[in-house]
Formats: structure tokens, sequence, C-alpha cells
């Protein structure tokens, strides 16, 4: 007999939840942090051409989730939108796979057949994890009523998430370039048909939520409102959407004043408030719909000072795997790390910086100060930690071509430097302690700013702001490209030590623009939190 829905959930849905996370993540991780090398290696992809592509599929892998956040929460719920995705990454990772093991697919020579199948699979890997990775944590929060559970069950999330990333970028990354890349994609196919199997094996223990209406419909009935109603008179007279509320007559903010026409009365409208709000009409929104929209327009140049941010940090990442791809990555004697294993350095930095961060900095910092750090203050520390690392990169980079042009590398394409490659470890953990300040400020920040009507979106807007940022890498990287000679496809031969000190210097400037940016904010009125000094 089935289950009923009121005993499902809770700790019962827990084992398979977690479960299906470590599969699908591990898979999702597994290719694509070793992609640039696959596409240099085996598929005679130049490098930069290479690191382009992987800085698109990396920003995907950031929208996506937000597409499939919406249509969990809009259309088809999160089991079947996580069921539907689960099957379109296995399908892409099969047909990676086939590209690494069947002749036909396999290059050289590179075959348009070979091309298709690998783009193909890219696609679609790209298209089911992002579908699959905000969804499966909303779907985990579901099961459970009170807050505590919740917060012990996002602790567990991300843990598993981490552990499955430093996992893939050494265990899988180290088949992959070691023993056979056809088996290194092989185990990602068997981690994202188990995780997917563990999925469907919970569904009787699942409390599912009815998908309801997406946030982002009701701010664009605002914009289509306010068009639609933008030559009415201005009576005074707005939608409140309860009685209640109407009463307090709190009229909308004299800012953006245009947007005010969406809850505007027209004089025709003879129906009740509440009636009219009720059938959710394209022509009628209240007075909370518009001011909700406003504050998102509000936080936008903030957000919009964190594009740049993630960009410089996209450029840095496709750079440092060709530097690492170049140099001496011996362990000693016999053990060899895998280039693409050096990313390890940031992910436990982050890891590492977080606990010390809420364990020692912050308290030591209420204790000197007499509050918390605000969330714009960690920010505004993240954004100068990863300047640092920036100038530092520079530094390490303009090393490693002088022992290039000592020993005469820079005209033998593919030659190795004698350089050791953990000195690339320096600026990744730095960059990982930057991540572990404004990442989370920024969640926190666009949680207690954003509208409750909204709240769940901020993950969202952060996976937004990383997507675009690596986007970003992509065409600057290009721009660079275009109007310089210094990333040539063999990096010895170029000045990739100039692009960082460009990044560096658009780091300062985009410090500056935020400063301005979180200076002139003004923090909602409802939480009254302290509103001073940012640095």
């Amino acid at each position: 007999m089935q289950m009923q829905e009121s005993k499902r959930g809770g700790w019962k849905a827990f084992p398979y939840i977690i479960g299906s996370e470590m599969g699908l993540s591990l898979a999702s991780t597994g290719w694509g942090c070793n992609l640039t090398v696959y596409l240099i290696t085996v598929f005679n992809i130049k490098s930069i051409r290479a690191t382009q592509i992987s800085s698109i599929v990396s920003g995907s892998s950031f929208l996506f989730p937000i597409a499939g956040a919406i249509l969990a929460d809009s259309f088809l719920g999160s089991f079947s939108v996580i069921t539907i995705f689960s099957m379109i990454s296995l399908l892409g990772m099969i047909l990676i796979t086939l590209t690494a093991s069947v002749n036909f697919l396999h290059p050289p020579p590179c075959t348009n057949a070979s091309l298709v199948a690998l783009y193909t699979g890219i696609a679609l890997a790209s298209l089911g994890a992002g579908g699959t990775g905000i969804t499966v944590a909303t779907m985990g929060a579901d099961q459970f009523q009170n807050n505590h559970d919740k917060n012990i069950f996002f602790n567990w999330y991300f843990v598993i998430s981490y552990a499955c990333i430093a996992c893939s970028s050494t265990v899988v990354v180290y088949i992959q370039d070691k023993i056979n890349w056809g088996l290194g994609f092989g185990v990602c196919v068997a981690a994202n048909l188990t995780g997917f199997m563990v999925f469907l094996s919970g569904m009787r223990y699942y409390h599912h939520v009815k998908p309801k209406e997406s946030p982002f419909a009701s701010i664009a009935r605002v914009v289509v409102a306010a068009i639609m109603k933008r030559n009415a008179a201005r009576n005074n007279c707005y939608f409140y959407g309860s009685a209640e509320l109407s009463r307090l007559n709190h009229g909308p903010t004299t800012d953006f004043s245009f947007l005010n026409n969406a809850a505007l009365k027209l004089e025709s409208n003879n129906q009740s408030s509440d009636l009219l709000i009720e059938k959710r009409s394209w022509k009628h929104c209240t007075v909370e719909e518009v001011e909700d929209l406003k504050t998102l327009l509000r936080i936008v140049p903030l957000w919009s000072s964190s594009i740049l941010l993630s960009a410089t940090i996209g450029v840095f990442i496709s750079l440092i795997l060709l530097e690492a791809l170049t140099m001496d990555k011996h362990f000693g004697k016999n053990f060899e790390v895998p280039a693409a294993s050096f990313l390890t350095f940031n992910i436990l930095s982050t890891c590492v910086s977080l606990s010390i961060l809420d364990r020692l900095v912050f308290p030591w910092w209420q204790k000197l100060t007499g509050d918390h750090p605000t969330p714009l203050q960690r920010i505004g520390v993240g954004h100068l930690i990863n300047i640092i690392a920036l100038v530092g990169s520079a530094i390490v980079e303009n090393q490693r071509l002088q022992v290039v042009k000592k020993f005469h590398l820079d005209d033998q394409p593919g030659s190795e430097v004698p350089m050791s490659a953990f000195w690339l470890g320096i600026n990744l953990t730095i960059i990982g302690i930057s991540e572990a300040l404004h990442y989370p400020g920024q969640v926190a920040f666009y949680y207690q700013e954003f509208p409750e009507s909204l709240r769940n979106t901020a993950t969202a807007m952060i996976s937004l702001i990383v997507g675009i940022g690596f986007y970003s890498s992509a065409v600057v990287i290009g721009l660079v490209r275009r109007a310089t000679d210094w990333l040539p496809d063999d990096i010895n031969a170029g000045r990739a030590d100039y692009v960082y000190g460009i990044m560096a210097g658009i780091g300062m400037l985009n410090f500056a623009y935020y400063l301005i940016c979180a200076k002139s904010f003004n923090y909602c009125a409802a939480v009254k939190l302290n509103v001073h000094s940012v640095t």
C-alpha cells in the first residue's frame, strides 16, 4: 500500500537524497574539471580555444540550474525535474565516454563525427548537471518541516558536494590522465547511473511539494502592468491586495516612480481589489509586488559588481591550468600530479577558510568591534584578497617566463618548464580565501535584502553571477587575443603575466565601483542593520 503523504519526508528520505547527490555531483565534476586538458591532449584543440570552451561550459553549469529551479517551482516539481535531467546528463556522459573509447569517434584525425559527438555530449551533460544541481538541494530541504533539520541537511549537502569535488579533481582526474580517458569518463557514467538509481529507489519516502507560481512571473507582471498603464492619470489610489493593507494606506515609494502605475487603480475598476488580484491579471499588481521589484533594482548595482569579480576568477582558472600543463608537476620522484588536480588547492582553501572564519576570525571581530562583520564588509574584503591573488599570479607567471627564456623554451612548443607547478598553489589558496569571504557574503546579503516572496531566488542570483562571470572570462580572453599577442596557443611564447596584471587593474576599478555602490546602498528598512563603513 502506498505510504501516506503525511508520513513521507524527514530523515527517512535523507539517505536517498544525499546518496543521489553524491553520485550526480561526482559525475558532473568528474568530467567537467578536466575538460580543458581533454580538449587539448586528445582532441588537439588549441589551448586558448579549449579554455574558452571550458569557460562557456562552466558558465552554463551555473546558469542552467536557474532554469531547472524555475521548472521545478512553477511547472513540473522537483522530483520530475531531477528525474528528467539525470537521464539527460547520463546520456551526455555516455557520449563523452564514447569519444574517448570508440575509434570512430576518437581522434586523431579529428573528424566531424567526433566533434559532433563531443559537443553534443558536453551540451547534454552540462544541461543535465545544471538541472539537477540546485533542485536536489531544494528537494532535500523540502523533506523537513523545521529550520533546524533543514540547516543540518544543508550542512551535510555542502560537505558531500565539496568532498565529491575534491574526489573528482584528484582520483577521477588521475584515472583520466594517467590510466585511460575512457575509464575515467566511465567512472562518471557509473556514478551518474548509481546516483539516479538511488534517487528513484527512495521514491516512496519523498514528500512532494506541488509546483507554485514562479516569483519571476510576479516581476514580469509588474513590468507589463506599468507599461500598459503608463498613460493612466495618477489618482493616488492603489491596489494593496487585502483590506488590512489598504487600511494602512502606505503608498508606493517615489523612486522608480514609473513602476507605480502597475499598482494604480483605474476608474473603470469596479471590482474589489481582492477579487482583481485573485485573478492574477497582467493589468493589476499590488503595491507590495511593485516594491519587491524596486528592491531588486536597488540591488542591481551591487550585483553587477560581482560579475567582473567572477570574470577575473574565470580568467585566472583558465590560465592557471595552461601554466600547470607546462610546468613540473612531480610530487617526489615517481608521482606526477595531473594539471587539473591543482585546483584542489582552491577547494581545500575555501573549506578550511570557511571554518577558520566562522570559528576564529568573526568571533574575534565581534569582540573587537562589538558586532559581526556585515555581508557587505565580507564581500569587500573578498574583492581585495582576489586582487592580491591576481597580482601574485602575475609575479609567479613572470618568474615562469624568465625560466622559459633562460632555457630557450619559448621557441619549443610543448616543452616542460623546469619550475615546480606547486608555486601555483599559493595563489589558488589565496583565491580560495577570497571565495570563502565573498560568496557566503553575497548569499547572506541577498537573502537578507530580498523581499520575503523572492528569498528563494537568492542562491539563483549567485549562480547567475558566476555563470555570467565565466561567459565574460571567455569574452575577455577572446578580446585579449585579438588586441595583443599575449595569449598565443603556446603559453610559453606569450605574456600571461600582463593578462593577470590587466585583470588586477580591472579588479581594482571594480572594487572602487563596489565601494561606491555599497556606501550609497540603504539596507532594507525592516532589517535595521549597521550601515556604516563597508571597509
